[in-house]
């Protein structure tokens, strides 16, 4: 049992507010003080221990009454976020619709859709020209004013809160811009805020550290360290010049930032997405990722914020191998008690493997070499976001395919990024470094299936096969085990926004290609049955209202994979009690057979002909094989 299901059971004893935060802290406060000398030695520390006490003390007084009453509502309905009920949506403020106000005015649109989680992308002020989209940040909690005010986020988080819409906003815990207020003091010379960073008089440790960290952007951003002149020190930027890391050896750093963090869930944030937390530790002689202390960091933050605010959890923005990105839910007694929630990088670039390759066997054999997460924890699945596709497939597994993994990706970079004319895909290229000849792949879902090419070359086969591949994808992801989360604009099959090119600020940067605006013009006219993106957008509408109304789709740990025998499909089952629905694609371009007696063996024809949930019709076979038409997805439900 995980520190918040005791946290549960304490919520239901009928206690006031204060009480149950009393009960809260100590349920908690073993593990917390546990955490906080693993990384903090206990002779030289103690008097921050007991600063950080007081600090919980304080920071529950200073939360909104509304958001206590919010908080223990929610530990009375328990794991709220594993629920069939919950469909969000990514998107950029300023791209939607210009603003916090105008993004108010667009909720009848997420309800129209079925949307009713919403990430995002950062609001908070950055500096002017280069800011990584906002993630090099001035201030955790002042509202850019491109985007509105406080009271403006205010403002949207009530109007939320009475649409039943959750919200997740970033918190970029491992570094800060070179504008905030701290690295200010710290270029003028203040030793107090020189020690926030990792900052040095010589060149002397950053050498050593160089030795074995990668770098993130070697286009744009080589090595991992920015000589400062104002005080005439190294500084640690692991991603970018602007952005200063964090010295988390340091308390002061990490009370400083429990407080920011709170502050921020009191604005009436649900979810708070934990930005590079991989990186949140460095030890010379290591790449500094995926660090033990980093995880001990990690349950501290979470440990503390469960105390003072219970109702709200975390998301693990850790981008890394499959084997790693299990552990960011906890590992032994830590298990269940890091972050409620990640994403699940790997079903979003295995995907991307099947469309290229037609073939499932990497989707499965990666899948099935994840250990399995904790019953308490969920994923969010997704087939784009802001970011790049990055190709981290584990090398052994490729080869145990009988290919060559740098080959593979090859492959993959040329299908996707314009460079064999056969490929319907127009991607670009992101971070590719010719020297070990890694990269990765931007582009809008659309424009990356397909949908792009076919409307240039107005091929109207490649058009109706790339919207079979769009619906395919996203109901996968809506049914997979998780949170589904759709990027603003796919839901319209928005193509590639090429406009970043003329932009100074950002032309470097081809991330920007899939970060377009929303397109209201197409919206106006999805009535229209005829166009593709109606077709998108009313399929995808069904399918959440489908996902919604059956409660198969809450995750409760209920996901099975299973072989077909032919390569092209990929099927799993989702279980409850006597319930059943089987999922079945086909990533291939020609229809294809599977035997359908395991099917049957599950239970799928002891009725009669079961019901596909997508197509509202039920399925015969032929033969005693099942048929499926090219990208073709079936919801088989059980009678």
């Amino acid at each position: 049992m995980n520190q918040a299901k005791l946290h549960i059971l304490l919520s239901q004893k009928g206690k006031d507010s204060k009480e149950l935060f009393g009960l809260r802290l100590a349920t908690n406060l073993t593990l917390i003080q546990k955490q906080f000398f693993s990384l903090y030695s206990e002779e030289r520390h103690e008097k921050h221990f007991q600063k950080l006490l007081k600090l919980l003390t304080k920071l529950y007084l200073d939360r909104p009454e509304e958001l206590k009453n919010q908080d223990l509502e929610r530990l009375k309905t328990g794991n709220w976020y594993q629920s069939e009920d919950l469909v969000g949506m990514q998107l950029y403020v300023e791209h939607f619709n210009k603003d916090l106000k105008g993004l108010e005015e667009k909720i009848p649109y997420f309800k129209k859709l079925g949307i009713n989680f919403l990430h995002l992308m950062p609001i908070t002020t950055r500096p002017k020209g280069e800011s990584d989209g906002g993630y090099a940040v001035n201030s955790y909690l002042q509202v850019d004013k491109k985007y509105g005010s406080k009271e403006d986020l205010l403002e949207l988080t009530t109007a939320f809160r009475n649409n039943g819409i959750y919200l997740m906003l970033d918190f970029v815990v491992n570094h800060t811009s070179n504008e905030y207020s701290w690295a200010k003091k710290a270029k003028k010379g203040d030793k107090k805020y020189q020690g926030y960073y990792y900052t040095y008089e010589d060149y002397t440790i950053p050498a050593e550290f160089e030795k074995t960290l990668p770098e993130v952007f070697p286009e744009t951003s080589p090595g991992n360290f920015t000589y400062i002149p104002e005080m005439e020190k190294w500084v640690m930027t692991v991603f970018n010049s602007y952005q200063w890391d964090l010295n988390y050896t340091n308390p002061e750093v990490f009370l400083e930032m429990l407080t920011n963090l709170v502050k921020l869930t009191d604005m009436g944030v649900d979810v708070v997405r934990f930005d590079a937390l991989a990186f949140l530790w460095k030890r010379i002689g290591t790449i500094s990722q995926n660090l033990p202390e980093a995880h001990n960091l990690i349950t501290l933050f979470r440990m503390c914020l469960q105390v003072v605010a219970p109702g709200t959890i975390l998301l693990a923005e850790a981008i890394v191998a499959p084997m790693d990105i299990v552990k960011y839910f906890g590992e032994e007694e830590k298990r269940g008690n890091e972050c409620e929630v990640a994403y699940n990088a790997s079903l979003m670039a295995l995907l991307w493997n099947s469309i290229a390759t037609k073939k499932t066997q990497l989707l499965y054999k990666s899948l099935m070499h994840v250990p399995p997460k904790p019953k308490d924890c969920t994923w969010i699945n997704y087939i784009r976001c802001h970011d790049d596709i990055g190709l981290g497939y584990e090398n052994h597994l490729i080869e145990e395919l009988g290919w060559n993994p740098g080959m593979h990706r090859k492959f993959l970079l040329d299908y996707y990024c314009q460079r064999l004319d056969w490929s319907p895909a127009t991607g670009l290229l992101f971070m590719y470094n010719p020297k070990t000849g890694d990269g990765r792949i931007t582009g809008s879902a659309a424009s990356l299936l397909g949908l792009e090419k076919a409307l240039t070359t107005k091929d109207q086969g490649l058009l109706e096969e790339s919207v079979k591949k769009i619906i395919m994808l996203h109901g996968i992801t809506l049914a997979f085990g998780g949170i589904p989360l759709i990027y603003a604009g796919d839901e319209i099959g928005t193509l590639n926004d090429y406009s970043f090119q003329n932009d100074v600020s950002k032309k470097g940067d081809s991330r920007w290609v899939n970060r377009p605006m929303q397109d209201w013009e197409t919206i106006s006219k999805l009535d229209n049955e005829n166009l593709p993106q109606s077709k998108i957008f009313q399929t995808l509408q069904k399918l959440i209202k489908i996902r919604k109304n059956n409660t198969v789709f809450a995750d409760s740990n209920n996901l099975e994979l299973y072989h077909t025998g032919n390569d092209h499909i990929f099927s799993f089952e989702r279980n409850e009690d006597q319930q059943g629905l089987l999922v079945i694609c086909n990533f291939d371009e020609n229809p294809q057979v599977i035997d359908s007696s395991w099917i049957k063996k599950l239970g799928y024809f002891s009725k009669g002909e079961p019901l596909d949930l997508v197509s509202n019709e039920k399925v015969s076979l032929n033969s005693g094989l099942l048929e499926l038409m090219p990208h073709q997805m079936m919801w088989l439900q059980k009678g």
